[in-house]
């Protein structure tokens, strides 16, 4: 699979009593019964842990699986921490900033090309 690090940095709050953001500076929302999850775009004067994205470029649709296990499964394998956000063509894997060497590595040694 053809994946694209995402440009820029994302960062990943939780609002344990919020239904909505305030803002409307978010990429997604994910809510749940322990509240809203957000991912933003990461400020650079933010002092949060950042996250690169990766996307796969070949839309998959909701029918065909283990798309997601073979992007998160090598990650896993090399103890790369992710962070899932699914859209209905792909899927958004966030890696923390500082691992994202590492993790285009596992990705490429399972058989993705990583681009940029």
């Amino acid at each position: 699979m053809r994946l694209h690090i995402v440009p820029g940095q994302f960062m990943v709050e939780h609002l344990p009593h919020a239904t909505f953001p305030e803002d409307d500076e978010w990429v997604a929302l994910i809510r749940a019964p322990e509240g809203l999850t957000v991912i933003r775009d990461a400020s650079p004067f933010a002092e949060t842990e950042r996250w690169v994205g990766f996307y796969g470029d070949a839309g998959h649709g909701l029918d065909t699986p283990g798309v997601l296990a073979a992007i998160v499964g090598p990650l896993a394998e090399s103890g790369v921490p992710v962070f899932v956000a699914s859209t209905y063509h792909s899927d958004l894997v966030l890696v923390p900033e500082h691992r994202s060497k590492e993790a285009a590595e596992a990705l490429r040694d399972a058989g993705h090309r990583v681009e940029n």
